[in-house]
């Protein structure tokens, strides 16, 4: 297999690169990872010594790479298929780039955050954090809200934007409620064949997330 994928299946940014595989039914091959086992952990620093999932190993190029978006845009000029994932115009392909950072920046970034104090002990909680991580998400959903369209992120043509999008608002919707166009954009990416087998794979996981009552 030339493609090695270092992954594992409750985290949202390898989400992204299994919708964009599944997407074009690019072959790969699985490596699980469980960064809170010692022997998967360090066996995967040896591989990318920064700890960081996702990546990607192309064994026929020699290559690792690493990060998420980054890896779904060497699939798209490496190993393209039938959907386009980054626009051919540098215009629409930038601001395809933009939606994916601002959806990784502004509704990943914070949610990291909030779900992450909830794993911290008691005596390590960090309140303020939390809150401000709160309003930042919320600005960023409610920018989400205004720009999404009837189909997906960038218009008609489903994109990287749109493989970022689904892992960000599925988890989001699990710490506060979205809008109603945002919403109804989450459920046509829950119906899209390439997340809605990410979903399944990930079915076997998904009570490891840490739950609590929505504020």
């Amino acid at each position: 297999m030339t493609l090695k994928f270092y992954y594992h299946p409750l985290s949202s940014f390898c989400w992204k690169v299994l919708i964009a595989l599944h997407e074009n039914t690019t072959p790969f091959e699985p490596v699980l990872v469980k960064l809170y086992e010692e022997d998967s952990r360090d066996a995967f620093l040896k591989v990318w010594p920064m700890g960081k999932l996702p990546a990607m190993r192309d064994e026929a190029r020699d290559h690792l790479v690493p990060e998420s978006s980054i890896i779904v845009e060497y699939l798209d000029r490496h190993y393209p298929g039938a959907v386009k994932l980054l626009p051919a115009d540098p215009d629409r392909a930038r601001r395809t780039r933009m939606a994916d950072r601002f959806l990784d920046l502004y509704i990943e970034t914070p949610l990291q955050k909030i779900v992450g104090d909830r794993l911290r002990p008691s005596d390590k909680k960090d309140a303020f954090g939390v809150e401000e991580a709160r309003a930042l998400m919320r600005k960023g959903l409610s920018m989400v809200e205004e720009a999404v369209g009837p189909a997906w992120m960038m218009g008609e043509d489903f994109t990287l934007a749109d493989c970022s999008a689904a892992p960000a608002l599925f988890y989001a919707a699990k710490i506060m409620p979205l809008g109603t166009k945002t919403s109804s954009y989450l459920e046509r990416l829950k119906a899209r064949p390439s997340f809605a087998r990410t979903l399944k794979d990930a079915e076997p996981y998904l009570a490891m997330f840490p739950s609590e009552d929505r504020t």
